[in-house]
């Protein structure tokens, strides 16, 4: 397999594909986010340790409330709100790359392009068609060529 180096320029990124690749991304991302926040959450809750935490401040004389839905909620705004923010971010980075690459020519890229050897196949004479030889039929009396009617009407005005 033979290698060769390949030099590429990137000169445009359509906003309209980074909007649509970054929001899936993104959503997938905050997916990710809130089922794990959701998983620590109740691994913490299995072991007690927000009761431990309000006891911890009983003790010292101050009132906690761990309310765990309220935290969700708060969680799930938040990812919503990043996951649009980072979104538009990641779109406004492309149109301002366009921008920018408009005046300075892109971005030049070195890639390894690999070709693979195929043995060339055996030059193999074209195969020859026997001649076959067909007798040559006459061609068919071809008929007499009939004077136009109007050639005729301008002939016979002329001479008369």
């Amino acid at each position: 397999m033979a290698v060769r180096r390949v030099r590429r320029v990137i000169r445009k990124i359509d906003p309209w594909t980074v909007l649509k690749a970054s929001l899936v991304f993104n959503a997938i991302a905050g997916l990710v986010f809130v089922l794990g926040t959701w998983v620590m959450w109740s691994i913490v809750l299995q072991r007690g340790i927000p009761e431990r935490i309000v006891e911890l401040f009983e003790s010292l004389t101050l009132t906690i409330t761990i309310d765990g839905a309220l935290y969700f909620r708060i969680v799930v705004l938040l990812t919503v709100i990043g996951v649009v923010v980072m979104t538009g971010f990641m779109t406004l980075a492309a149109v301002i790359y366009n921008l920018i690459s408009d005046m300075v020519g892109g971005i030049e890229v070195t890639v390894l392009e690999e070709t693979y050897n195929v043995a060339a196949a055996p030059a193999v004479a074209p195969r020859v068609r026997p001649a076959i030889h067909r007798p040559r039929q006459p061609a068919p009396p071809e008929a007499p060529a009939r004077p136009h009617p109007e050639t005729v009407a301008d002939r016979e005005t002329s001479a008369g």
